[in-house]
């Protein structure tokens, strides 16, 4: 599990970070690498990312101090080890890579399983409002389709024959939207089940994490 963790969150961040640099020339310039391993810390990175802080500067003739960047970054993790932090991270949906020293660790990775069950119930309600919004929208369009289609079938200058396809077509439009108001209704249910799981999950992490 820990592995999967890590090993998500190292491919969003290559994502995330392969195509901008790092630091600033301003930031190079000034060289304040152990505030900048503290704010690397504080964020969650790992060291691998002074590697991209080298590379940054490099177009700019600055060397990182690595034991500097070590020891700010260090510092940093303190404020990001937190059972709090964790919960959060998790909450969010965002990865871990993996950062935490064993000591801080053991109280960090509860919280973080923690935030993740709340994130996968928000986004579950979140998931079934927007199929109820698009099952309501096609709801609307079905209903436009009829009201075209039963005017189209009180034209003039239609023979019997083109008038009874235009009144089976409304037929086909009506079954269509039946099956799609069956589903908008079970998709309102989902939601009723989301936000329940919702409030269980907002009561049941209360008195850990206090509200979010």
């Amino acid at each position: 599990m820990r592995f999967l963790i890590i090993a998500a969150a190292a491919g969003g961040a290559a994502l995330a970070l392969g195509s901008c640099a790092t630091m600033s020339a301003e930031q190079c310039m000034a060289g304040d690498w152990s505030g900048q391993g503290y704010a690397d810390g504080q964020s969650g990175l790992t060291m691998s990312r002074l590697d991209e802080h080298a590379e940054a500067c490099a177009k700019h003739g600055v060397s990182p101090d690595a034991t500097a960047y070590a020891a700010g970054r260090r510092q940093g993790l303190v404020h990001y080890c937190t059972p709090w932090k964790g919960f959060e991270v998790g909450r969010t949906g965002s990865g871990y890579a993996g950062v935490c020293p064993s000591e801080l660790e053991a109280d960090f990775i509860p919280a973080y399983r923690d935030g993740q069950i709340v994130h996968e119930v928000e986004a579950a309600l979140a998931n079934a409002r927007g199929r109820v919004d698009s099952l309501g929208a096609r709801l609307e369009e079905l209903d436009d389709k009829i009201t075209a289609k039963q005017a189209e079938a009180r034209a003039d200058g239609l023979t019997d024959e083109q008038r009874e396809q235009v009144r089976n077509r409304i037929q086909e439009i009506r079954r269509e939207r039946a099956d799609t108001e069956r589903e908008w209704r079970r998709a309102q249910d989902e939601i009723d089940d989301a936000e329940r799981d919702v409030r269980d999950v907002r009561w049941r992490f209360r008195d850990q994490y206090g509200s979010w």
